[in-house]
């Protein structure tokens, strides 16, 4: 069982890069679902390295802002290349729909928890993880019900991990101006409320949707 003709569009999914290594991972043992698993390993680490930020200075929380930004690009290479290898290299499994977005769902409480408490507002990043979850949630629901995912924004999976990275790289000057936290905590505020919005856009468009069917 695979996908074809429901998924998020991305453009990187079409570079050479992606395809060559797609292929090479076809070609090897790897399967599709061991990709998807391996990517609540990257959230698990990146969550990890944003809880010792938070408690750490100087060349310690260098590395671990630069370990979690790393790490939350791991995981979206994974969220690619699972798809890529089910479909384009035609190695889908049975059970692969829940493989394809239980760990997101995963990935995103990880990541988006291991700001909060990192920062020292566990509130926070449970908020912006629970209106994450809720976003994919509403696409479900839609495509359950027999309507086209909706994957629109303003804070998609993408660009929750576009936000929290360059949080995490911007976060290395804050001991220019004796900061601590401050783009970090930004961040998670831009993206609990980013995602709230976008789930209660994506209601709205599948309440509308699901009027124009009936």
């Amino acid at each position: 069982m695979t996908e074809t003709g429901d998924r998020r569009p991305l453009a990187s999914r079409n570079t050479r890069w992606a395809g060559a290594i797609a292929r090479w991972m076809a070609s090897r043992t790897i399967t599709p679902n061991q990709i998807s698993k391996g990517s609540m390993v990257a959230a698990a680490l990146a969550g990890g390295a944003f809880i010792l930020a938070g408690q750490s200075a100087g060349g310690m929380r260098i590395v671990c802002l630069l370990s979690a930004a790393l790490f939350c690009q791991l995981r979206l290479l994974c969220n690619l290349f699972d798809g890529m290898v089910a479909v384009e290299g035609g190695k889908g499994e049975p059970d692969g729909p829940f493989w394809n977005e239980f760990p997101d769902r995963v990935a995103d409480l990880l990541i988006l928890a291991g700001i909060g408490y990192g920062i020292g507002t566990p509130g926070l990043g449970w908020a912006a993880a629970a209106f994450a979850i809720l976003t994919a949630y509403v696409r479900e629901l839609g495509r359950a019900t027999g309507i086209p995912s909706d994957f629109s924004g303003p804070m998609a999976k993408q660009h929750r991990m576009a936000t929290v990275t360059a949080a995490a790289v911007i976060s290395l000057l804050e001991p220019l101006w004796q900061g601590h936290n401050e783009v970090l905590t930004i961040a998670l505020w831009a993206v609990a409320l980013g995602a709230a919005l976008t789930a209660i856009r994506r209601g709205r468009t599948l309440v509308r949707r699901l009027k124009e069917v009936g």
